[in-house]
């Protein structure tokens, strides 16, 4: 059955018999007093690959963003948080709130918005801690975080990124023939951009397949951040099994990453060919969710339904509890092309038959 629900992009699995032994799966002791086996270097390593001084890793991004704003969201600052980021920094953002710490949203993927707002909270002395995704995921699209980081600068703020979907996705030196870049570093990498005053949180299990988190900054930010983390102190830190797998993924990365994009790539390209040819307007560009337009006269979770009586699973999407459910398929760097053209043969063939029946007239 073709299933395009999986968000492992480059459609690396780690099996146990692809990992290394280890001795125990948990020394039973936080992170705080010793890091688990192999911790350390596979943190050293993301750092390297997504151009920062130094990262630490954490069992999952709520984790990375309640201590996050904990530690950097302190008295006398603000958040602002770009109305289109992905839920979780939102919960972390919330629970800031308890602490008095005002959080605004300005206008989604809007830099002259952010400007307003950082320009009205300098007024009242406030420094800001800016927030936002990496990459629009319903979209595909880029948010400008270039933009966003000068005008933080100009007020002397702190911008954190949430990287989840673009790590391990983009890298350095985008173009034509490699429009993802090399190297999987992520949008620091993709965009050039680096400074004291960057924060970078990022799970690997998008594109990487390994559910652990990174943040990733200066060694000033991720040495405060060590010190007063409470995830670091009170919870259990990343399995040795989960370290051993993400040591394993950023091996894969080295060796075959790029050739793994560029397979992506094509995938995504004979998907949207396809759906080009069914005169279906397709949203998300080279991003791995491709999100169909609504069909007229035929709902998302009709098609849904479709396509699993024809063995393909595909997801309903609901960007806002008002709009209605869209079609989303994720492609990966494992899809065949024969996996591509099933999927399109299969909406084909579903179309047809429900168009045929909304002709046949009513029985009497």
């Amino acid at each position: 059955m073709p299933d395009f629900t999986s968000a492992l992009y480059l459609g690396l699995g780690h099996t146990s018999r692809s990992l290394k032994g280890w001795d125990q799966l948990s020394l039973g002791r936080p992170a705080l007093l010793e890091e688990p086996p192999g911790a350390e270097q596979v943190a050293t390593d993301l750092s390297q690959l997504q151009g920062t001084e130094t990262s630490v890793l954490l069992p999952s991004t709520l984790h990375l963003f309640m201590d996050a704003f904990e530690c950097f969201a302190t008295s006398g600052s603000a958040i602002y948080l770009d109305s289109g980021n992905y839920p979780i920094t939102r919960w972390g953002a919330e629970r800031a709130m308890l602490r008095r710490i005002p959080l605004r949203h300005f206008a989604r993927h809007n830099p002259r918005d952010l400007l307003r707002q950082l320009t009205l909270g300098a007024r009242e002395g406030l420094r800001p801690l800016v927030v936002a995704d990496g990459i629009c995921p319903a979209t595909g699209q880029l948010v400008p975080l270039g933009e966003y980081l000068e005008i933080v600068r100009h007020f002397g703020g702190l911008l954190m990124i949430d990287d989840t979907q673009a790590l391990g996705l983009l890298g350095c030196n985008p173009d034509g023939l490699a429009p993802y870049g090399s190297g999987g570093g992520g949008v620091l990498r993709y965009l050039g951009l680096t400074g004291p005053d960057l924060l970078v949180g990022a799970s690997l299990a998008k594109a990487f397949g390994v559910p652990v988190a990174v943040l990733s900054g200066s060694r000033r930010l991720i040495r405060q951040f060590n010190a007063q983390s409470l995830s670091r102190l009170h919870c259990s830190p990343p399995s040795v099994a989960v370290i051993q797998a993400a040591a394993r993924a950023l091996v894969v990365n080295s060796r075959y990453g790029d050739e793994l994009r560029a397979q992506l790539t094509e995938n995504i390209w004979r998907f949207r060919q396809g759906m080009e040819q069914l005169d279906i307007a397709v949203d998300g560009g080279l991003f791995p969710l491709q999100t169909l337009a609504t069909q007229p006269g035929l709902s998302a979770l009709e098609l849904h339904r479709a396509l699993m009586q024809r063995n393909i699973r595909s997801l309903l999407l609901k960007p806002r509890a008002d709009s209605p459910a869209r079609l989303g398929f994720v492609i990966n760097a494992r899809h065949s092309a024969r996996d591509i053209d099933s999927c399109v043969k299969c909406l084909v063939l579903t179309l047809n038959s429900r168009r045929q029946e909304t002709r046949k007239p009513l029985n009497k």
